[in-house]
């Protein structure tokens, strides 16, 4: 019994069955630190405050002192189970049926979360002293207002000299096949809120009104019509998408004194918040100038692009996943954001996990075989960063 390998199904049917919505831990986390303390990892629970967003509970462990120091990033909370009704199977219940395991956070991630703990915990105890360091930084809040979360938990890590060398983040990275996608960056994110007063007049005197909305839509269209620009060697074309046009008027007949549109750029490494910034205030005084008009606009930062250049690291992993699946992963920069936009400031980063289909998707679900190739996957990744 002392070296039957750590069975990652079971470890996921037991965080499955804690209902971590975000922010609540129930459990999960105190799971966690039972299967890794006892093994020699000194943990850290670190519970992080804000006036306006609820206490997070978080944990760091540590095994090996120096490096290399390799650390494990991932999340336990879940995001809502949604109605209950419809899931085939309890969403808190981890019931297996024809080899797949169903439960909110299979894959997303806390399938990641079993399958790294595994192979650590059989890594360790086979190579006590394998020279370097492990760790995990493990969050509750990644599906939520990601503020008391993994950002503090670095912020933490710099103060008290736990920097690693390089992160593995467990995000379900893979799309058709587990070892398709391997995610080497991400796009970035910012929105924009633009509004237009005018003057309400009566839709039979248009001459005595100040319509706004002629002149939002002559934006909206300068603006969809736009290339950003046309992708490089890791991105995409950026994109612009527009979420609403809204006047707030009810009636056929009355011009309206506002127009208000919302929209949202993903872009590469070939722009910054700043130069977007400018390029959409560029685009709004160049209507304003032909139409008129009252302008304002409002653009909240999401998350900044990044890229970790391929390398080493990158193709140490991509090794482990071609000779664990056989396949040779793409590696991409699609999808949105994830708690690797703040590890990139710190180290470089990079995303495997199983295949993303049933993410928040109701009778979420990963297959038996797919979490212990993962597993099996990640025990390569550190064999080969430790040289064992």
């Amino acid at each position: 019994m002392k070296n039957t390998p750590h069975d990652p199904v079971a470890m996921l049917q037991q965080l499955i069955r804690c209902p971590s919505v975000t922010p609540a831990e129930e459990g999960v986390l105190t799971l966690l630190q039972g299967w890794l303390q006892p093994a020699g990892f000194r943990c850290e629970r670190l519970v992080f405050t804000d006036a306006d967003t609820p206490d997070v509970d978080n944990l760091f462990a540590r095994i090996g002192e120096g490096g290399p120091h390799l650390c494990f990033a991932g999340h336990t909370d879940v995001v809502p189970q949604g109605d209950e009704a419809i899931w085939t199977h309890p969403p808190f219940a981890a019931e297996i049926r024809d080899g797949m395991i169903y439960g909110r956070g299979a894959t997303d991630m806390k399938g990641s979360v079993a399958a790294f703990a595994a192979a650590a915990l059989d890594f360790v105890r086979e190579h006590p002293k394998f020279g370097g360091s492990i760790s995990f930084l493990i969050t509750n809040d990644e599906e939520g207002p990601a503020v008391n979360g993994t950002i503090k938990v670095l912020d933490w890590m710099r103060a008290n000299n736990q920097v690693p060398d390089h992160c593995l983040v467990g995000e379900p990275s893979c799309v058709d096949h587990l070892g398709d996608t391997i995610k080497i960056g991400r796009r970035g994110s910012l929105s924009f809120i633009v509004q237009v007063d005018g003057k309400q007049g009566h839709a039979a005197y248009p001459h005595k009104a100040d319509n706004p909305v002629p002149k939002l839509a002559r934006l909206v269209d300068r603006l969809a019509s736009r290339t950003l620009d046309n992708g490089n060697r890791h991105f995409d074309p950026s994109t612009l998408a527009f979420t609403s046009f809204d006047v707030g008027n009810p009636a056929g007949n009355v011009i309206p004194s506002r127009a208000v549109a919302k929209f949202n750029i993903r872009f590469s490494t070939e722009h910054s918040f700043q130069s977007l910034k400018e390029l959409v205030q560029m685009e709004i005084e160049a209507v304003r100038k032909d139409m008129g008009g009252k302008w304002y606009m409002r653009a909240i930062e999401g998350a900044d692009a990044f890229i970790t250049e391929p390398g080493d690291f990158v193709q140490l992993v991509a090794a482990a996943v071609e000779s664990e699946t056989g396949w040779t992963p793409k590696l991409s920069t699609s999808g949105g954001t994830s708690d690797a936009r703040f590890v990139k400031d710190y180290c470089p980063v990079l995303e495997f996990g199983p295949t993303n289909a049933t993410i928040h998707q109701t009778d979420e679900r990963i297959s038996i075989e797919e979490l212990k190739q993962t597993a099996k996957v990640y025990r390569r990744v550190l064999d080969s960063y430790f040289k064992v």
